[in-house]
């Protein structure tokens, strides 16, 4: 049978009613772009925010309609919201680089756990996760990637914040990912790291409107129908906060352990702690607490000002019992690099903070590479 196609989705969706009940979805242009892999279509249908839950019905059919095409395995169908209605299409990125060749100190394949299976190729999973958003924990994630890809490493990275994706703008990446044989998803590169977003199959000007299910289900994909090859190290930037996509990454992803990202204050801290204990009640070791924001330094005069306190979350990781892994500064530099797209230690390799990131990264890799995989159950498209 002949694989399916866009136009063929497109054709079909047609027989959908629009929210005027005169127009379909198509000729009201409410169809994002059409994204087809191994036989299953993903695509999202732009709705003003304040009726999602009442256009959930018109969701429900678009996908129906879609599941029962032949040659469809399965469809993934999200409500989405326009963040800035009316500026059409945002603007192109530059194109990514092409990664540089790198030494690679190669990890042991990881025996899976009693009863549960690894993902193939990967030696070791680690989570990057907060209490709360604000802290840099994306910016962590990613100049952590590095830091390990810079000590001889296979690194990937997975941003698994399907609200709020960072990582197309934090790596420079822009475009769609190609398929291999029409059956998985080939991952971004950039700076040498394997990337997979949902950055990259919506818009970046649009607003995520997704059910817990759905969540979980596009987690699991860009997990596990996504071409890694082999790694030592995959690394995932977690949504900020405890709710549905931390739930699944901690309970259905195969974890070596986690990263918990929080700044000096008290009020950041007592939302570190729900992160920690989530991983903790759940299982998944926790590999220590990085001190971001830890002190500011004045690019004019050199002098320290420790703007949201200084140890908090050292004391926090003794009085717990788990590793502190270190401080970050709060510089110019690291902001304008992530805004920039030129992560610091990709774009200042030998400054002091890339070495700090590197520092950070070398203490994780020597708790995880000895540390057995956690597997994860098979997954079904439904």
């Amino acid at each position: 049978m002949a694989d399916i196609t866009k136009e063929q989705v497109l054709e079909t969706l047609r027989t959908v009613r629009g929210p005027d009940l005169e127009h379909n979805i198509v000729e009201l242009g409410m169809v994002s772009d059409v994204f087809i892999s191994d036989a299953k279509v993903y695509f999202s249908i732009t709705v003003p925010a304040e009726r999602a839950k009442e256009l959930e019905p018109m969701r429900l059919a678009a996908e129906r309609v879609i599941k029962e095409l032949p040659g469809v395995r399965g469809a993934l169908v999200a409500l989405t919201a326009d963040k800035k209605a009316g500026t059409g299409a945002p603007a192109a990125r530059p194109a990514p680089a092409q990664p540089a060749a790198h030494s690679h100190a190669h990890a042991p394949q990881q025996p899976p756990r009693a009863g549960k299976i690894g993902v193939p190729g990967i030696g070791a999973i680690i989570a990057v996760a907060s209490g709360k958003g604000g802290v840099g924990k994306s910016t962590t994630a990613v100049n952590l990637a590095l830091g390990l890809l810079a000590n001889g490493l296979r690194v990937g990275i997975l941003d698994a914040d399907i609200y709020g994706p960072s990582m197309p703008r934090l790596l420079k990446i822009s475009g769609r990912p190609t398929q291999i044989d029409g059956r998985i998803i080939n991952p971004m590169q950039n700076y040498g790291l394997k990337v997979m977003s949902m950055g990259f199959l919506v818009d970046e000007e649009t607003a995520m409107i997704w059910r817990g299910p759905m969540v979980q289900s596009a987690l699991l994909q860009m997990l596990r129908e996504v071409a890694w090859g082999e790694l030592d190290v995959l690394v995932v930037d977690m949504p900020p906060g405890t709710g549905d996509a931390q739930l699944t990454m901690a309970q259905q992803v195969p974890l070596a352990g986690a990263i918990i990202v929080s700044t000096p204050q008290d009020l950041a801290l007592i939302d570190a702690r729900k992160g920690l204990n989530m991983f903790r009640k759940v299982e998944v070791p926790v590999l220590g607490i990085v001190e971001n924001m830890s002190y500011f330094i004045a690019p004019d005069t050199g002098a320290r000002y420790d703007i949201f306190g200084h140890g908090g979350a050292r004391k926090e990781a003794e009085r717990i019992g788990v590793p502190f892994l270190g401080e970050v500064p709060l510089t110019m530099g690291i902001r304008e690099t992530s805004d920039a797209g030129t992560p610091l230690v990709a774009s200042e390799p030998n400054g002091t903070v890339a070495g700090i990131y590197r520092d950070i990264a070398s203490k994780v890799w020597a708790q995880i590479s000895n540390t057995p995989q956690r597997a994860a159950p098979s997954i079904v498209f439904e």
